[in-house]
């Protein structure tokens, strides 16, 4: 099993029966194929829809129904489509009960940077920016490093999508909670230690006496 998958098996398990969640552009998007059966999530997607479901069978896509990052999904019965306006609305009024994005840093304050990319052409931090204030549980799933670099630092050197909104960060090795103290480590995968998740880690972790190994769902 790749990394993006354990993330993602592990962010389903954030999600409550009932929920709006929309899922950003990239890795969270696989979450959907994840969410267990017995709990009804309804992922909103921010080019306009409710009720997405997960990825189509090969063969079946069809160009019309696309998530955020164009790729294609399938709707689930009740699926409402609607324009940008009202999608941001829903956004930005306090209606989506958690957001799950990637990230580029995170640190120990919670702040985030997401979009800009030194060297590379970007578009912009889009819809992120109405998604971590609007939500009201922010959830960053990434991989723990970039090309060996740790992601969650100290403070975070590149341009910030927002400030102290992040509430939970899950790697591929651990999951962390934000809190006004410092970033406290709550699960470590199977076969990983706390001294591992420290070592690659560039922020102080708090470590309470029960770090419990995360539940990815096998």
């Amino acid at each position: 099993m790749d990394s993006r998958e354990i993330i993602a098996r592990r962010v389903a398990k954030e999600l409550n029966d009932g929920d709006i969640v929309n899922l950003g552009i990239g890795m969270p998007t696989k979450v959907s194929d994840f969410i267990p059966d017995d709990v009804e999530v309804i992922l909103q997607s921010e080019n306009g829809f409710v009720y997405m479901g997960p990825a189509p069978q090969e063969g079946q896509e069809d160009d019309n129904i696309v998530n955020a990052g164009g790729l294609p999904v399938t709707v689930k019965t009740g699926a409402s489509f609607f324009d940008s306006a009202v999608s941001f609305g829903i956004i930005r009024g306090g209606h989506v009960d958690a957001t799950v994005l990637g990230a580029l840093q995170v640190d120990e304050k919670g702040n985030l940077a997401s979009w800009m990319i030194p060297g590379k052409m970007v578009p912009g931090m889009g819809g992120a920016m109405d998604l971590v204030v609007g939500a009201k549980k922010v959830i960053i799933a990434m991989e723990h490093t970039a090309k060996g670099r740790p992601k969650i630092l100290k403070e975070c050197t590149l341009p910030l999508t927002a400030v102290n909104e992040v509430d939970l960060i899950v790697t591929e090795i651990c999951v962390i909670e934000v809190t006004k103290e410092g970033l406290v480590l709550k699960e470590v995968a199977e076969g990983v230690t706390v001294e591992d998740v420290q070592e690659v880690t560039e922020a102080a972790l708090i470590i309470p006496e029960n770090v419990k190994t995360m539940d990815i769902g096998l």
